[in-house]
């Protein structure tokens, strides 16, 4: 037996629709939302892009009384008063070895003759600072592809402001400065051994870095009543 429903109103019929239409919209705006909220923390942790230092890609230029080719190993040697520079890196010493690899990249090994009572030297600009790291030891190596130098045997380390003033300095056998990612490290060694200190360790000064405002410059300023405030409220 059949039986007949009645239909509701066009009007409420029409509103069904509508709020059914309303639901869809709703449900697809959420999706949208909860779509973009995953999004987010991934681009916010997307890795930061860093600028190679400069002194990488400038060319070697060196000075020295003689000059030696060996095809063979694919190295120059230059002998008595070297010089090089590379940007605003600078390397003095008795000998200096340079190679290059396939890739392009140059590495150097300056040292001083033996007996001598000099060091090889080294000094390099801090990126974005008026600042330089520089060095002595009686061998300096120094690694363009990572920008990376190590100076052994009797080695020191400063930093300086300016060309001047001595903010850090470290004593060592074994210095290493990472001029990538701006530090260094020091190992000890009989080499620097000495009275109050027989076993080499490692010595350093190490200035505090001024983290006070600046002074501050300029006139006073000149204080006037206000307008609208009057007398203080009565306690």
């Amino acid at each position: 037996m059949n039986e007949s429903h009645p239909r509701p109103p066009s009007g409420v019929s029409r509103a069904l629709s509508g709020a059914l239409r309303a639901a869809r919209a709703r449900r697809a705006l959420l999706g949208a939302l909860a779509a973009l909220a995953m999004a987010l923390p991934l681009a916010g942790f997307a890795p930061a892009a860093h600028a190679e230092r400069a002194d990488k890609d400038k060319p070697l230029n060196i000075e020295a009384d003689n000059m030696t080719y060996d095809d063979l190993k694919q190295q120059t040697v230059f002998t008595g008063h070297v010089v090089a520079t590379k940007g605003t890196i600078l390397i003095k010493a008795d000998k200096l070895v340079v190679t290059q690899d396939p890739q392009g990249y140059q590495y150097a090994t300056g040292t001083v003759s033996p007996g001598a009572g000099t060091l090889a030297y080294f000094r390099q600009r801090r990126e974005g600072v008026d600042e330089f790291i520089d060095g002595s030891a009686e061998r300096i190596d120094y690694d363009g592809r990572q920008d990376l130098t190590t100076l052994t045997t009797r080695a020191t380390v400063r930093r300086l402001q300016g060309l001047s003033a001595v903010m850090d300095q470290v004593h060592g056998s074994i210095i290493t400065y990472d001029g990538q990612n701006d530090f260094y490290t020091a190992k000890s060694g009989k080499d620097v051994a000495g009275p109050g200190n027989p076993t080499g360790r490692v010595r350093a000064m190490l200035s505090p870095r001024s983290g006070g405002g600046q002074p501050l410059t300029g006139a006073p300023a000149t204080l006037q009543p206000s307008a609208t405030l009057h007398d203080a409220p009565q306690q």
